[in-house]
């Protein structure tokens, strides 16, 4: 593969020789953007791309997002590969020598090899054209507010929509090599939660005179997570998580104002539909209880991600007759209540996600994130004799 990469993309003043797409993983670790906002990362994928042999290339921009169309040689179908692009607000606490140069962003999610895996196919097919069309979506605003929906409606792709379309998601606690992957649900519907709670506030001395919203905060995520324990079905799954808690000005005084935010899951869209109703009635009750009023967002809604039956157990069936030579090895994994808009596309086109081993200690959004570089290589390589396959197939 090494003859068709742009040398720009070989190594790093100060840093080892490493092959070109983890270099790339590594320049992109640098410059971790939050959603829409991913401008520096738009620039050096453009600026890669442009290196590549152009013949068959045309390339499109979409807000922050690229996407590319890799003409076929005699095309009857047209495949769809998608890579996000965004960071996470997180302080990195790696021991990398590329850590973020973005104070307060990280790629934590794993996004930057996910990019630099797309990159990788991408190079391979720009060289080694198959038979049919390619659409390579770099998707930004995965983490929030959600790129996959508007980018899948955008005059930019409505050219290029695939028939089949596939994607990836780094797996920490996989060792590289190990592809997972299940027909059906993989990913869960997800929703963003955000609750304000307006009351009155007053002196910490005279309690009976004010309407305290860090009391009915603290009331209030006890009687959240009720929902689970006595309105969700015990053979069903669903998560409520707050994950951050505000409220008041100072120790002193009584709190005017808290906020609540967190996130729901569910593994159907029936018991997102239940969840959302008994928070709904809750908040009511909390509006009588407390004499407080009550602000409900429910921020980003992500689909679940539900694998194609027919292509993925065929991808699988794929996996474990012709890879084990390259060391790939097929797990066939459970459902996990991780979101991701993925789900959107899988919505409107026929596809499959399926997860990466990377073998790191730290899971997804951790400060500590330091995925295995290898497997950049073996996703790389899965995914262009997989799509070459694909195609031959018709």
């Amino acid at each position: 593969m090494a003859s068709h990469i742009p040398s720009s993309a070989k190594g790093a003043q100060g840093e080892e020789a490493v092959s070109p797409f983890v270099q790339l993983r590594r320049e992109l670790h640098r410059i971790p953007e939050p959603g829409f906002a991913e401008f520096k990362t738009q620039q050096h994928l453009l600026d890669y791309i442009s290196r590549l042999p152009q013949e068959r290339l045309e390339v499109r921009t979409w807000r922050t997002g690229i996407l590319v169309n890799v003409r076929g040689t005699a095309p009857q179908r047209r495949y769809g590969y998608r890579a996000d692009m965004d960071g996470l607000p997180i302080p990195e606490d790696t021991g990398y020598p590329f850590r973020s140069e973005h104070e307060g962003f990280m790629h934590a999610c794993g996004h930057d090899l996910h990019m630099a895996i797309g990159l990788g196919i991408l190079s391979h097919f720009a060289a080694n054209p198959i038979r049919d069309d390619l659409t390579f979506i770099f998707q930004p605003a995965e983490e929030g507010p959600g790129g996959a929906e508007p980018m899948l409606a955008s005059e930019e792709l409505q050219d290029w929509i695939p028939d089949e379309i596939f994607g990836l998601h780094i797996a920490p606690e996989y060792p590289v090599g190990t592809i997972a992957v299940k027909p059906g649900i993989l990913f869960a519907n997800t929703s963003e939660l955000f609750i304000d709670l307006i009351g009155k506030g007053g002196h910490a001395a005279f309690p009976h005179k004010a309407n305290d919203m860090v009391i009915a905060a603290c009331q209030l995520v006890g009687q959240l997570q009720t929902i689970i324990s006595r309105n969700v079905n015990p053979l069903d799954s669903a998560v409520i998580t707050i994950g951050k808690i505000t409220g008041g000005t100072k120790q002193n005084i009584i709190a005017e104002r808290a906020r609540l935010e967190g996130t729901i899951r569910t593994l159907s869209a029936e018991t997102m539909t239940l969840v959302k109703s008994r928070i709904e009635a809750l908040l009511a009750g909390m509006e009588t209880a407390f004499d407080c009023r009550t602000v409900l967002d429910y921020g980003s809604n992500y689909r679940q991600v539900y694998n194609n039956a027919e292509l993925t157990e065929a991808f699988m069936r794929w996996l474990d007759e012709t890879q084990q030579p390259h060391g790939v090895r097929l797990h066939e994994c459970t459902e996990a209540m991780t979101g991701e808009d993925f789900g959107y596309f899988l919505e409107a086109i026929p596809g499959f996600m399926f997860w990466l081993g990377v073998n790191t200690p730290y899971g997804l959004h951790h400060a500590k994130l330091e995925p295995d570089e290898d497997a950049i290589e073996t996703a790389i390589g899965v995914m262009t004799r997989y799509l070459t396959w694909r195609s031959e197939q018709g």
